[in-house]
């Protein structure tokens, strides 16, 4: 179920008394500075300090994401959100958390920045990442209880599965192409054909591209990650799909990853395939599906399929 009432007005209205109630501080200077595929984020100033304010069109999913904050940005020098408090009634699911300065790098005037401080922010936001990855469980799945002693059996009985079922059933609705549901079938065959069980479980972050990755605009200096979504205990190469979202190429990030990094022998397709099993996941799980992005991760998984013949 999705909370339907977000439009701007309505949580501009909202949230000053939300903030009152929960820290008996005024929220001052509100004002909304953005959104994504779960939600809208505003910023206010609480007891002088910069705050950000995210409203989930998912009920629930600000305790999932203050859960995920804590935990990540314990095992990162990288900065993140401190949860100052989370919030849910029948209108409105929030959560507040300090605020992270910097632009988000799917701003295309970073594109516009040179080779060198590319590579460097590259480096940075890697170097970042290695950090969770280098946190480790015997076994795989959500933070707080991982239970399964198998990447597979995680991945394919709570993701994977379960989505192409939902998929399957668009598709039957007229609402997901006979040509994607072909593709992505076909590419979980050979998922499973050259599958190898990695030997341990790392925390991962879940939604690093590059939206959710902060740089000074001046210097192009990683200020900050931001989040989480799905972060657990898993296959370290999951972590990876997101960066190569949107035009994260653009900047060498996956491509840093793997110069830095001992990665498997189909790692390129494990990453292909994971993008547009999640992207395509979009439709069933009450986001906003990006049709571009989409069809951009199964070209990809076209690509390295045919690698693979």
């Amino acid at each position: 179920m999705t909370q339907n009432n977000l439009g701007n007005g309505f949580l501009m209205q909202t949230l000053p008394s939300i903030v009152k109630a929960q820290t008996g501080k005024e929220a001052e200077n509100l004002r909304f500075i953005g959104g994504g595929s779960y939600g809208k984020v505003f910023c206010a100033g609480i007891d002088g300090k910069a705050t950000a304010l995210k409203a989930y069109l998912v009920p629930g999913s600000q305790n999932d994401e203050a859960e995920q904050l804590r935990i990540l940005r314990k095992n990162t020098s990288v900065p993140m959100p401190e949860v100052l408090f989370t919030f849910e009634d029948e209108q409105v699911s929030l959560l507040a958390m300090s605020f992270i300065e910097g632009k988000n790098t799917l701003s295309p005037a970073f594109l516009l920045k040179n080779r060198h401080k590319k590579m460097t922010f590259a480096c940075q936001v890697v170097d970042g990442m290695s950090q969770w990855h280098s946190v480790t469980n015997r076994k795989f799945g959500p933070l707080q209880n991982p239970g399964y002693c198998s990447w597979h059996d995680y991945y394919t009985s709570t993701k994977r599965d379960p989505w192409l079922s939902g998929l399957s059933a668009l598709n039957r609705k007229g609402r997901f192409s006979d040509s994607s549901l072909e593709l992505l079938l076909k590419a979980t065959e050979i998922f499973d054909k050259i599958y190898t069980e990695p030997e341990t479980a790392v925390l991962i972050h879940g939604d690093l591209n590059i939206m959710n990755i902060m740089a000074d605009p001046r210097t192009f200096e990683l200020t900050g990650f931001i989040d989480p979504n799905g972060s657990c205990f898993a296959d370290m190469e999951y972590d990876l799909f997101q960066l190569r979202n949107m035009w994260g190429d653009a900047f060498g990030l996956y491509e840093t990853y793997k110069s830095e990094h001992n990665l498997s022998e189909y790692a390129d397709f494990k990453v292909a395939y994971y993008a547009a099993m999640n992207e395509a996941s979009m439709r069933l799980k009450g986001g906003i599906p990006v049709p571009v992005w989409e069809i951009a991760d199964l070209n990809r998984l076209k690509k390295e399929m045919k690698k693979l013949v």
